[in-house]
């Protein structure tokens, strides 16, 4: 599609003495106020060189570029140059690209399939997959897709926490108070219950944390009975977390998790010893970041095992050395940025030139409105209960308000589970929030649903304008009819719809493209109000048909990339 921003550089080029396309390209101003065109371009920086006061400048500069076919008119404004565009020429333009490329409207071929590795989700084996997991969870699923969507071979990773001491006290547990057929029927539930028996008993007799050490250091070794049992709250575990994946339709390329490093650590300690990075401190092993500000990365305890830090590096080199990736992204929460910051510099350190490649893309936390959540106390809002809990009051809406859709269920489904996503990808990924039922499950505003009823509202013309007029619309259209101001407004959205998925990309931020969602939904529906569109004229219906075809595309697509569903009725 043509680049107005571009077109506009290259007419004004021969015109402006002094300055190159590209910084002419970087001055042009998008007004905030439509009333003062579609783009700007500000003259004060000419002034040096023109020696003429920027409002001259301007004029001068309005009058030799309106003659040219991409401008409606174009005028001066005190020192800025306001251009309006053709909305016939832009509306030909942008709604025949919507409508040839579909599903593809927004895809760019700029990754050149380069390949990007995204991390999320990444959750704790044999404990809940509580409303806390949602953040890396979506916002990882969705940058995957949008990455994908520019282009880039990309690998989704769902690091699981399946390592550690936590699985000492959970086996040291487990023998003392649980049972097997507890495990089998809830089995995040029952272990749960045991792991957070083992806190408060371990608060009376303090003897249990040796216990569970001493499991969890047998379990290191390869001790049969200890690796048996950890595989079984592995796999039960699993279990749990693929329905919440399958209700979300999030799928993963590997579930490689901590334990998967625990053979490669040794290598990565060898290196470090041999770089002499690598000191010892009251008999740990650690390397020292103090010129670079940061606290000294800790590699080994002094009782000989590992941490996380080891196993990450562990695992970036093993990730480099398996798909030689162009970019490693990190959806992890901001509570870990020092983390990353003493791992990457670790690896920096290490010689590692692919260490600047390696994305740390943190993220604000959830509380609940009465305190923060503690696995270890019990209190937690499992993420499945939420998401159950959302289709079904959906379901109870469509019940209620009697909205035809040809399966129930699977509208409840596509809607509850998009409004709970929608939700956490509105805002800035960083801001902390507070868990809010009430929030979270309400549909009305700028919401998931209204995204999606729109949708299906641009769906519902399409039905009732018939199979010929959208058949006519795909074939081509009298653009006069959509020049309109909320048309050309909409019209621009579209438009702008690819560079937004780039920028979304770019940022590592989801919420560009929802709020760019909710503005085109707004602006089809200020549309719809404005316009009468199955008209009786048929040249005036079929170029309004073919808008709306394409406002139906945009969401679609944009919808596809937050990881939603967009349903034809509702």
């Amino acid at each position: 599609m043509i680049s107005y921003k571009e077109k506009i550089a290259e007419i004004l080029a021969p015109h402006v003495d002094g300055l190159e396309k590209d910084e002419i390209l970087d001055m042009l101003e998008t007004p905030a106020d439509s009333k003062m065109g579609d783009y700007a371009f500000p003259c004060f920086k000419l002034a040096k060189i023109f020696r003429k006061a920027p409002q001259m400048i301007a004029q001068t500069l309005a009058e030799a570029i309106g003659a040219e076919s991409v401008f409606e008119k174009v005028e001066n404004v005190n020192a800025y140059v306001n251009m309006f565009l053709s909305r016939e020429e832009m509306a030909q333009e942008v709604v025949s690209e919507v409508i040839e490329k579909g599903d593809d409207y927004g895809r760019s071929n700029m990754g050149q399939g380069k390949k990007v590795i995204v991390e999320y989700s990444s959750p704790n084996i044999a404990k809940p997959f509580h409303i806390g997991h949602i953040r890396s969870t979506v916002i990882g699923n969705s940058i995957y897709k949008i990455y994908d969507f520019l282009g880039y071979d990309t690998i989704r990773i769902n690091h699981l926490g399946d390592y550690g001491t936590q699985f000492g006290k959970m086996i040291c547990a487990y023998r003392r108070w649980g049972n097997k057929e507890d495990v089998v029927r809830e089995p995040i539930k029952s272990l749960l219950s045991y792991y957070t028996k083992f806190h408060v008993e371990a608060e009376k007799d303090p003897a249990l944390e040796d216990e569970a050490r001493a499991i969890f250091a047998k379990l290191e070794k390869g001790e049969p009975e200890e690796v048996e049992l950890w595989k079984w709250f592995r796999e039960e575990s699993l279990k749990e977390f693929n329905r919440v994946y399958d209700m979300l339709g999030i799928e993963f390329d590997s579930y490689n998790g901590e334990s998967f490093y625990s053979d490669k650590m040794p290598r990565i300690v060898d290196e470090l010893k041999e770089k002499g990075l690598l000191v010892e401190d009251n008999g740990a092993q650690i390397v020292k970041l103090d010129e670079y500000d940061l606290p000294p990365a800790l590699i080994k305890k002094s009782d000989g095992s590992t941490l996380y830090i080891t196993r990450d590096i562990a695992a970036a080199v093993y990730r480099k050395e398996t798909y030689d990736f162009y970019k490693n992204i990190y959806v992890v929460a901001s509570q870990q940025n020092l983390h990353f910051q003493q791992w990457f510099k670790v690896i920096e350190l290490m010689g590692y030139d692919w260490a600047k490649d390696c994305v740390h893309v943190p993220f604000g936390l959830v509380s609940m409105e009465d305190g923060t959540m503690s696995t270890r106390q019990g209190r937690v809002v499992f993420l499945e209960d939420v998401l159950n809990r959302a289709v079904e009051q959906t379901k109870q809406i469509i019940l209620e308000k009697n909205v035809t859709t040809e399966n129930i269920d699977e509208t409840a489904h596509d809607v509850g589970v998009g409004a709970v996503v929608f939700n956490e990808l509105s805002n800035y990924r960083i801001k902390d929030y507070v868990f809010s039922w009430d929030k979270v499950l309400n549909f009305e505003g700028e919401t998931g649903p209204y995204v999606q009823y729109t949708h299906a509202r641009a769906c519902s013309i399409l039905r009732r304008a018939g199979e010929d007029t959208v058949k006519a619309a795909k074939k081509g259209f009298d653009t006069s009819w959509i020049t309109g101001e909320s048309a050309h407004h909409l019209i621009k959205l579209l438009y702008a719809l690819p560079e937004v998925i780039k920028e979304a990309g770019e940022k590592y931020e989801p919420s560009i493209v929802t709020r760019h969602i909710v503005d085109i939904a707004q602006g089809f529906n200020k549309f719809y109000h404005d316009e009468h569109i199955l008209v009786e004229d048929e040249k005036e219906k079929t170029a309004k048909v073919a808008l709306v075809l394409a406002v139906q595309t945009a969401i679609k697509n944009g919808l596809g990339l937050l990881g939603m569903k967009a349903p034809e009725k509702m």
